[in-house]
Parts: structure tokens; C-alpha cells; sequence
């Protein structure tokens, strides 16, 4: 009898497990998709996952590959084993338990190997292909000069709004984002609204319809129209709207363009804001473009102290100062023409100095407003902005920006003038380029001396950012670790 009972027991116990096998059914190699493009591992039907090497996430997506077969047992424990990142293996061990004849439970510890195979998600797909896109933006300014978009390309790179964007493309008079999807692009069109002054309308063209689901398939359109107002452009504002900000002069200057329209009245320094509702109910135009400003050379200044402003009168800049001067172009010096004019540009302008301006006296401008005001208020130059020496300023300029990538088409000649442009403005006003990610050009080391200071504006090192490079890592190009 204890012969008999001995085998009964051993079956009972170890020998069982040779036998029977409880992980039968389950596959021991499964494979698992991996996008290289975007690191994402797909989650079956058609979600894509961020998963990291040995993380929870991973495990999860792991376990729902075995989940339909794994029914009739028990799992207890699952973990990771170590394989090389680049074996394209994930190795997976786990603890699983059954019931078996008799009630008796076993436990069985078994390795499943997960083969990573690649394959390219939708989203990368629609990256690579560059044409197909569920929405654009196309922005728009009818201006001659771009200094709004290259303001607007720095705020969208320090925000990172450029990364769901499949495809870039510059064009005349604005630029179109290419996004895979309509909320992608709607946040590209309220991120708009919010930093330029601008206006917007949508619509949609129906590209496909299954009627058995009932569902649609659109292409949506975002038209974003920026106002036709860029920095340093003299402006004549309607009696109306002239009134409403605190009875300032009909003439102006454009000091910066934001989320609104910083304009100054050169007469009487005093400022106003004009926002994006408030420009397309009383709109005005530019009087004159960059390339008409003239040179000018200061023949003599004199400094307007206490000046007593009307009743209703608005507020007064405090970075500027008034001053009553007379100028002479640079291009009649062999004459005696002087034209006498008042400016904000006290605090920076001394006798001899160059001067960039717009000459109202010989010049031939069709405006409506313009027309219509008494030509005893209409002054005989408008002075914009001291001038110094360009390639001084360029030899010394130790920063630069980042750029977008995009698609560029029919590019003017003028395009790097007016980026030198905005480069300066940004070293002339403190307020523009806290908006601005500006960094320290490495490849560039300024020569001091006595002789290049004019007096140009500057950033600092501290207003500075180091760009990040993956060389500096100990092991690249960059310095060698310290060790005790």
C-alpha cells in the first residue's frame, strides 16, 4: 500500500508540474509596434503610446497583448528582464498559478519575448508626407515691411507652437502652418489673437462622406489678418478715434507692436493703445515705409520742458523727451534747406547727429484723414529714429535668434535689410525683447575699443541664453570630467 501511495503523492506534488503544463495556450514570442519617428508604442486598435524601457506603462501594454489568452489563470507577479536597448527584444517573466485535477493549485514561472517591430503611426505619416493636412492658418499683413513676423516667429518658438505644425510655408505678405488637426489649429489661432492685434474667419471644405456611418470629412481653413501697422510707421488716425484717446494729435508714430498698437503723438509725447477691435472699427493706414525714410542730420535742438497738455488729455510717455529741433538732409547739405520740426527723441539726439525721418513737406500722400486736416497742423518732417552705423553695430553684435524651419517662396531681395531691422529694434527697446528668447553667439567674439562706441544700444550677457548643445555632454566635444 505505501508503494501505491508514493507515485499518487509525487503526482500529487512535484511530478505533477511535469506533466501537466499550465502556461499552455499562452504564446511565448509576441510582437509589439514601435513608431521611431515619435517613440510611441501602439496600443491595439489604433492608439499610440509613450512608453519608456521598463516602465509601468510598458508592462501594461505588454500584458493586454496576453490578456485573451491568459482567461484560465491566475497571474500573480510580472516584471521585466534586462535585454540590450537594441536587441529589438523586450523580455517579460511572469508568475502565473492554476487549478488542476484534484484542486491541487500549481505555480509556474515562464519568459515571454516581445519582438519589436517598426512601424510608422498616422500622425508621422502625415509629418513626412507634408501635403496632407485637416487645417491651416494662413496669416496675413499687407505691409511692405515683416518686422510683425519676425517679432510673432520668436514668440512662437519660445512657446513651442511650431511643434504640431507639419508643414511651414513662408509666402508673400505672410506665412501658412499645415496642422493634422482642427483643434491643433484653433489653438494656433487663439494663441494669435492673443499676442498680435488681428482679426480671423474660418471655413471648411467638405472632402469626403461615408453615409453609412455618417460621418464627414473637412478641411478647415483659419484666415488670421494682422493690422497693416508696423513699428516706426507714421500713422494718421481719424478725427474720431484721435478724440477718444485722450485728444492727441491726428498724426503718430508707431513706437512697438504687441497685443496692441503702442502709438505716441510727437508733438505732445503724449501714448495710447490700440487694440485689434478697436484698429477694424476706426482702421488707418501707414503714411509712409521704411524705404522712404530719409536721412537727416541734426542742425540744432532745443529742449522743451514744462508744456501744459489740453482738457482731456491722455498720458505722457516718461521714456521720451520733447524737443523742438532743426534738421537737414544729408543729400542737400550743399544747400541752405532746413526744416524745423518737434520729436520725441530729446533724450537721444545732440547737434550733428544722423537722424532717419519722413518728409511730409515734398512729399505726394493720398490719405483721407490726411486730406482733410489744416495744413498748419500737418508738421514738415516727422523724425522716427536716431541712426547709427550699421556694420559697426553688426560687427559687435555678439547674440542671435532661432529660426523656424519652413518651406520659403518667392523671398525679396530686401528680406535680410529688414531682419537687420528687427534685430536693431530689439537692441533699442528693452520692453520688445522681454518677449524674446535671445542667445549668446558663441562663434562670435566682440573687439572693444575706444573708438566703436557710438552709442548704440546693447544687450546685455545677462538678458542672454546659453543655446543648448548635446556636444557639451562629458564624452563629446566639451570638457573632460573632473575626477578626485
Amino acid at each position: 500500500i505505501q508503494f501505491n501511495q508514493a507515485p499518487v503523492g509525487c503526482i500529487r506534488g512535484t511530478c505533477l508540474r511535469t506533466q501537466v503544463d499550465i502556461s499552455e495556450g499562452i504564446p511565448k514570442q509576441v510582437t509589439v509596434h514601435f513608431c521611431k519617428q515619435c517613440e510611441r508604442y501602439l496600443q491595439p486598435p489604433a492608439t499610440w503610446m509613450q512608453c519608456a524601457l521598463e516602465s509601468r506603462e510598458l508592462l501594461a501594454l505588454c500584458l493586454k497583448k496576453l490578456k485573451s489568452s491568459m482567461t484560465k489563470v491566475r497571474l500573480i507577479d510580472a516584471g521585466f528582464l534586462w535585454t540590450e536597448p537594441h536587441s529589438k527584444r523586450i523580455k517579460m517573466k511572469l508568475t502565473i498559478q492554476k487549478e488542476v485535477m484534484n484542486g491541487a493549485i500549481l505555480q509556474q514561472v515562464f519568459v515571454v519575448e516581445f519582438v519589436v517591430q517598426y512601424q510608422m503611426c498616422d500622425d508621422c505619416h502625415r509629418v513626412e508626407a507634408k501635403d496632407f493636412w485637416k487645417a491651416v492658418v494662413q496669416v496675413r499683413q499687407k505691409t511692405v515691411h515683416k518686422k510683425t513676423f519676425y517679432y510673432l516667429e520668436q514668440l512662437i518658438l519660445k512657446h513651442k507652437l511650431h511643434q504640431n505644425a507639419l508643414n511651414i510655408k513662408e509666402i508673400h505678405e505672410g506665412i501658412d502652418f499645415y496642422y493634422g488637426s482642427k483643434q491643433h489649429a484653433q489653438k494656433m489661432v487663439d494663441f494669435l489673437q492673443c499676442t498680435v492685434p488681428c482679426r480671423s474667419k474660418t471655413s471648411q471644405r467638405l472632402i469626403s462622406h461615408d453615409i453609412h456611418s455618417n460621418t464627414y470629412n473637412y478641411k478647415s481653413t483659419f484666415s488670421v489678418e494682422i493690422v497693416p501697422v508696423c513699428k516706426d510707421n507714421v500713422v494718421c488716425l481719424s478725427p474720431r478715434l484721435a478724440q477718444s484717446l485722450g485728444n492727441m494729435g491726428q498724426v503718430c508714430v508707431c513706437v512697438r507692436v504687441t497685443s496692441t498698437i503702442h502709438l505716441i503723438d510727437p508733438r505732445t509725447l503724449q501714448i495710447a493703445e490700440v487694440d485689434g477691435n478697436t484698429y477694424w472699427r476706426n482702421p488707418f493706414s501707414s503714411l509712409c515705409n521704411p524705404r522712404q525714410l530719409e536721412e537727416f542730420i541734426v542742425m540744432d535742438i532745443d529742449i522743451i520742458r514744462d508744456q501744459k497738455l489740453g482738457a482731456g488729455a491722455g498720458m505722457r510717455s516718461n521714456k521720451h523727451t520733447l524737443a523742438d529741433v532743426w534738421v537737414q538732409k544729408t543729400s542737400e547739405m550743399d544747400t541752405s534747406q532746413q526744416y524745423h520740426c518737434r520729436t520725441f527723441l530729446g533724450h537721444l539726439l545732440n547737434i550733428g547727429d544722423l537722424v532717419m525721418g519722413f518728409d511730409f513737406a515734398n512729399s505726394n500722400i493720398n490719405d483721407e484723414f490726411l486730406n482733410q486736416m489744416n495744413p498748419h497742423h500737418v508738421p514738415d518732417v516727422v523724425l522716427i529714429k536716431k541712426s547709427y552705423d550699421r556694420s559697426r553695430r553688426v560687427k559687435r553684435r555678439n547674440w542671435k535668434l532661432q529660426e523656424m524651419a519652413r518651406d520659403r517662396e518667392g523671398m525679396d531681395t530686401d528680406d535680410e535689410r529688414q531682419y537687420q531691422d528687427f534685430l536693431e529694434d530689439l537692441e533699442e527697446d528693452e520692453a520688445l525683447r522681454k518677449n524674446v528668447n535671445i542667445y549668446r553667439d558663441a562663434s562670435k567674439i566682440p573687439v572693444e575699443s575706444d573708438t566703436d562706441d557710438d552709442g548704440a544700444p546693447r544687450i546685455s550677457l545677462m538678458e542672454m541664453l546659453e543655446e543648448l548643445s548635446l556636444n557639451d555632454a562629458t564624452g563629446g566635444e566639451g570638457a573632460d570630467m573632473m575626477t578626485d
